[in-house]
């Protein structure tokens, strides 16, 4: 079984006891690539570390993550500017917004969205996008982008059927990770009416881990749960759900096998 795990942040301080032992539980996973979405210029620099020291399994996108959109977010974003000039990146992301903790930047939230959904189109990469309680507003924020060419995923997707729907007809991926396995999120229902042609597979790693491992410290293998759950609920055999995702983010990311 082949998987990529399309968003994870094993670059932060949660691996820093056991990182090449992750690393390593990920290849006996059959892991072939962790895709790391950037969180702000704290923590660029660790992410790049990765990407540097397993430049075959890691690879980095560049952004600035809602939640850290703050007064200074114009200094954040000349920083992702200067990064994005200077190399090329598989994605632009984690971007979006957030509307669960705290409202004070809600407008500056969107429009430091609005600039990196901009770098999406100018570099023709996909956007990955955070929509914590703002999946409607998101939605609406690339349909009014979307000319054709602008491409991504709403990562860690929990809406309702028909936000599914409304985003898959955006021409976007859905990122299913593990509150798929969760008992009362009710996401298990949408996947079964959602065809695999628009899903790919993550682990917002240190985050959500999937059932067994719920409330623990999440890590790239344990996308292999996700899998497994998606595969019953499709019934399908996980080695076909694995199959399918993989070339789904492979063809998204434009990621060479």
């Amino acid at each position: 079984m082949t998987l990529i795990d399309t968003h994870s942040h094993i670059y932060l301080d949660e691996f820093d006891t056991d990182r090449q032992d992750m690393i390593e539980r990920a290849d006996k996973a059959g892991i072939i690539k962790i895709l790391m979405p950037a969180i702000d210029s704290a923590t660029h620099e660790n992410m790049m570390k990765m990407e540097d020291l397993f430049p075959q399994k890691c690879v980095a996108m560049m952004g600035l993550h809602p939640c850290s959109v703050m007064k200074n977010y114009d200094t954040e974003l000349s920083v992702i500017e200067a990064f994005l000039a200077k190399k090329n990146f598989i994605a632009i992301g984690e971007t979006g917004l957030d509307f669960y903790w705290d409202l004070t930047y809600k407008e500056q939230q969107y429009d430091a969205f609005q600039q990196q959904i901009g770098w999406a189109l100018k570099y023709d990469i996909p956007v990955v996008i955070h929509s914590r309680n703002s999946i409607d507003e998101c939605i609406g924020m690339i349909a009014k982008n979307q000319q054709g060419r602008l491409k991504g995923v709403f990562h860690c997707f929990s809406g309702s059927l028909e936000q599914a729907r409304q985003i898959t007809g955006l021409g976007f991926y859905l990122g299913i990770g593990g509150v798929l396995t969760f008992k009362n999120a009710g996401l298990d229902k949408i996947m079964g009416d959602i065809d695999l042609s628009h899903v790919i597979l993550e682990t917002d790693a240190p985050y959500l881990a999937p059932v067994p491992f719920r409330g623990k410290r999440n890590e790239p293998a344990y996308i292999t749960y996700v899998a497994r759950k998606l595969a019953a609920i499709k019934e399908k055999t996980p080695e076909e759900i694995a199959a399918i995702t993989t070339a789904n983010a492979e063809k998204l990311f434009g990621l060479a096998r």
